[in-house]
């Protein structure tokens, strides 16, 4: 992996390091080395409502323009919408600008190739390699320069499609949270027009407060409003809705493992699940293997990242995985986590049985403990001898009752632990103590 591109895009605080600049030099050189592959369709291009967004905006599709690729403009749209409509519409790539569920001062760029998936590894060492010497490539002239056109309109088509999925839902009142983000107006439609009474929380395009105590990163505002409307459930996306989070009708908090673990079953008794087997990341809950098992579904482990979930699907031919996170990807609905595609499916379940906390019993949590330290150099962090003494050590404690994992984030400078077993009161304080040894080799590593 090269140093611009992460697991998830290019990453950082907007016009600090995420700059105009480096946003118009990535367009030059993806739009160079897309046209290097044969690209010469449009790019597509959507984002959410982060406040830089427009700024970011303009700078890419400029880039693109100046080497030559035409450029149609969705603006706001879920980033499965982007990937979606990249496929749909024979786009030679899509381009989101978005964090996902990142802090407001942070944005990014994430490109999809032509069949609606990430762009390789290799193909993003290339745009990275080309940022560098951006100013050498060519600028065609006249007739040949890019247009950048405005394209708001085919967005219904994403919308349609996220509808088709669904059953009627006429009996259902469902709080939408959508973290003043980019599902705040597509998501409660989608819903309205399955005959869901929606009730909107947070679905105005609000960039000074995406992702602030809101949406699947703060779920308490949901709860609350779900508690409020009796017989209700709740959906929270996240800025750009690729996951989806859910409330039950009595407030408890339903996980993408959930999700993995209620499909999975249902896939597997209509004969539908490829291979019987299902995709996961190493932060699923030990639950979900246990409740696979009970519904005799295997499930397949990759590293963190829902590049790494789609990969291995690709490879398997899976239809279904995803990350306890809530990005979830039914390769029959989108090749990317989609929040209000798993929405939409999921309460076309529970319509059925009348009780998202009934399909939820499926599966147990066994509890688990996430801490989040911040480093500024995460490889040497993770490196550090006494950091890898005091994970041994927690292992060592569980003794094969649960599982210590720490890795470093792939999208924010934070190391993250995650320590599961059966006694909550003892893997808070292994995590604990895991945590505290990596922040003082993170103090060591910055003096």
């Amino acid at each position: 992996m090269n140093g611009l591109f992460g697991t998830d895009g290019v990453r950082g605080v907007a016009n600090e390091f995420l700059t105009p600049e480096l946003a118009f030099a990535l367009g030059r050189a993806g739009g160079h080395v897309l046209a290097s592959h044969g690209a010469r369709r449009p790019v597509i291009v959507g984002r959410d409502t982060r406040m830089s967004g427009p700024m970011l905006e303009a700078a890419l599709c400029a880039g693109l323009a100046s080497v030559g690729l035409d450029v149609w403009k969705l603006g706001i749209i879920p980033t499965p919408g982007v990937a979606f409509l990249t496929r749909q519409l024979g786009a030679a790539a899509g381009v989101v600008i978005s964090a996902s569920h990142n802090p407001i001062e942070d944005n990014g760029f994430k490109f999809f190739a032509s069949d609606g998936a990430k762009l390789p590894d290799a193909i993003e060492d290339e745009i990275a390699a080309a940022v560098v010497s951006h100013e050498s490539l060519p600028r065609p002239t006249g007739a040949d320069v890019g247009e950048i056109l405005e394209r708001r309109r085919v967005v219904g088509a994403y919308e349609r499609h996220c509808i088709s999925l669904g059953t009627a839902l006429r009996r259902t009142t469902v709080v939408v949270d959508a973290a003043f983000g980019a599902a705040y107006a597509l998501a409660p439609r989608v819903f309205q027009a399955l005959g869901a009474l929606v009730v909107p929380l947070h679905c105005k395009p609000d960039g000074r407060r995406i992702n602030v105590e809101c949406g699947a990163t703060h779920m308490e505002p949901l709860r609350s409003a779900v508690a409020r409307n009796p017989g209700s459930v709740g959906v929270a996306f996240d800025g750009d809705a690729d996951r989806a989070l859910f409330v039950d009708e009595q407030g408890d908090i339903v996980t993408g493992d959930h999700v993995l673990a209620i499909w999975a079953k249902r896939l597997r008794a209509e004969n539908a699940l490829p291979r019987n087997t299902v995709v996961a990341t190493v932060m699923s809950n030990v639950g979900l293997d246990r409740a696979l098992e009970e519904s005799g579904v295997a499930l397949e482990r990759t590293a963190v990242g829902d590049r790494y979930v789609l990969e291995a699907m690709q490879r398997g031919g899976y239809r279904i995985g995803g990350e306890q996170s809530g990005h979830i990807i039914d390769m029959q609905a989108n090749t990317t986590g989609d929040g209000i595609a798993t929405a939409v499916q999921l309460l076309s379940m529970r319509a059925e049985t009348g009780s998202l906390r009934e399909l939820a019993s499926i599966m147990r949590v066994y509890p688990q403990v996430l801490l989040n330290v911040r480093v500024a150099d995460k490889q040497r962090v993770q490196a550090d001898a006494g950091v890898q003494r005091a994970i041994e050590s927690a292992t060592a404690a569980l003794d094969g009752s649960g599982r210590v994992f720490v890795r470093p984030s792939g999208t924010e400078p934070l190391i993250r632990i995650m320590v599961e077993g059966p006694d909550e009161s003892e893997i808070r304080r292994l995590a604990r103590a895991v945590a505290d040894t990596v922040e003082a080799a993170a103090s060591r590593n910055e003096m």
